[in-house]
């Protein structure tokens, strides 16, 4: 299976490991899929380079038509890639549309539907990547919706279709999973084998592996973020601490919720085991909208893309329910706690 070429800490790397993620996708590409699959994860964790691989396989191995949109890509080139075949369909939909660039969603499905008529009783995917956070959560159900009307109530007759939707916002994930119209996926951080091959890639300088493990948790986008630092975790736990708002939310929190997140620290299935007081219900909202704890549940490996995280591991802020997205969230939420105890 070929493996592409993605952007990583400055220089392009083979896309590493993944290998039961990439057979899940063979299998969805022979067959076809019959809801909308949205894929959920903590940031960072490599959706990303997991769509444009499949994009590729997709294209390249199972000769499908693909549009893939990631209206939040940080390059411009990145926000819209579709295959060859799909080039003046693309123009079209574009040149027809008042400000494509701003309605990206919109026109991916719009580009979508004209492939569907253009090229009759083809094989034709849709991958969408952080689009709820593009839309807007409150609309996230409402696109799900669009696109699998896509798959049952296309604009012509189709031999297969994919439809693969990634998000780590996890907001969304009981309002869309509690319609019919999806099918819920999640996808974790790196195993550690993969991620030590990605580890290895980087030029040294460097830390041990061991050391740096501990701090990603199998995150590339964490590996990314030491490296750009200079291997200083505190500078990257600061810059965390910053971007989340964690100097301005923990202070507002009342003393049980402070509780709670104390005890989260050490073991985040304390969220699980209180779940039941209101309180407890709007810290783990709070803390799921902010991207720091990541609802795991079950092992089942149907549940997964490629391969799930332990059951638990208390070193990587892993429980069995609940975990945060990497041990460096969690490091920058104890700062956090540390600081509004001093303020106290």
């Amino acid at each position: 299976m070929k493996r592409i070429k993605v952007s990583f800490a400055g220089r392009e790397v083979e896309f590493v490991d993944r290998e039961r993620a990439l057979e899940q996708v063979a299998k969805l590409a022979e067959k076809g899929t019959y809801t909308v699959h949205v894929v959920y994860g903590p940031e960072g964790c490599g959706k990303t380079a997991f769509l444009k691989q499949t994009k590729a396989i997709l294209e390249e191995e199972y000769g499908y038509h693909v549009v893939y949109a990631n209206p939040l890509a940080k390059r411009a080139e990145e926000i819209l890639q579709y295959s060859p075949s799909a080039e003046g369909i693309v123009k079209e939909v574009l040149s027809a549309t008042p400000d494509p660039w701003g309605k990206m969603a919109d026109v991916a499905i719009t580009i979508a539907g004209w492939i569907i008529k253009r090229f009759r009783r083809s094989r034709v995917a849709v991958l969408m990547d952080d689009i709820f956070q593009a839309v807007g959560v409150e609309n996230a159900e409402a696109y799900v919706k669009a696109l699998l009307n896509l798959i049952e109530w296309p604009p012509a007759e189709y031999e297969r279709m994919v439809v693969l939707v990634a998000s780590s916002e996890g907001v969304t994930r009981e309002r869309v999973g509690r319609h019919r119209w999806a099918t819920i996926k999640v996808m974790w951080n790196m195993p550690r084998s993969g991620f030590e091959k990605l580890y290895e890639l980087l030029p040294g300088p460097k830390p041990p592996f061991d050391e740096v493990w501990k701090l990603a948790g199998g995150s590339p986008d964490t590996l990314e973020g030491l490296l750009e630092a200079g291997w200083d975790a505190e500078q990257l736990t600061k810059t965390l601490f910053i971007s989340k708002g964690l100097g301005d939310v923990l202070p507002a929190l009342s003393r049980v919720k402070l509780e709670v997140l104390r005890e989260a620290v050490e073991d985040p299935d304390v969220i699980l085991e209180r779940i039941r007081e209101r309180e407890v219900q709007e810290l783990r909202d709070l803390l799921v909208e902010k991207n720091l704890v990541v609802r795991v549940w079950d092992r089942d490996q149907y549940l997964w893309v490629d391969t799930p995280p332990p059951e638990k591991d208390p070193e990587l802020g892993i429980g069995r329910h609940y975990a945060w997205q990497t041990p460096l969230h969690r490091e920058a939420v104890r700062r956090a706690l540390e600081q509004a105890q001093r303020s106290a």
